[in-house]
């Protein structure tokens, strides 16, 4: 069965630095486009970026545009999102989504249980 497994989400300082991976399964990652979405603290979702499912044309959030690229292997069936310069509002739930096609904006089709990430000082 699909599984997305992320992890990475910590305790961290303003300005500095995390790396979540989401590691899937159960299906055939390199036909799928895979985004990262995040969730704060009493707020509804929010889509953070997508990739499509060749690693080309990443797609930002303007809220976080540059500042947490998102990458992927589809040697390794993994998807990862860099989070730099942390900021107190990046203290979120944080999903990676599988997208419904080989793109990412036409839905996502499966979501894992999320690793979270706490920014503060």
């Amino acid at each position: 069965q699909v599984q997305l497994v992320e992890s990475g989400g910590d305790l961290a300082q303003p300005g500095g630095s995390l790396r979540l991976s989401c590691a899937a399964s159960g299906f055939t990652f390199s036909l799928y486009g895979m985004s990262w979405a995040r969730q704060a603290p009493g707020k509804g979702l929010e889509g953070v970026s997508g990739i499509y499912s060749s690693g080309s044309d990443p797609y930002y959030a303007a809220s976080v545009q540059g500042r947490l690229p998102i990458s992927r292997d589809n040697a390794k069936n993994t998807v990862c999102m860099q989070m730099n310069s942390l900021i107190p509002e990046d203290t979120d739930q944080q999903y990676c989504p599988k997208n419904r096609a080989i793109t990412v904006g036409a839905g996502f089709a499966f979501w894992g249980k999320g690793t979270l990430d706490t920014v503060t000082s």
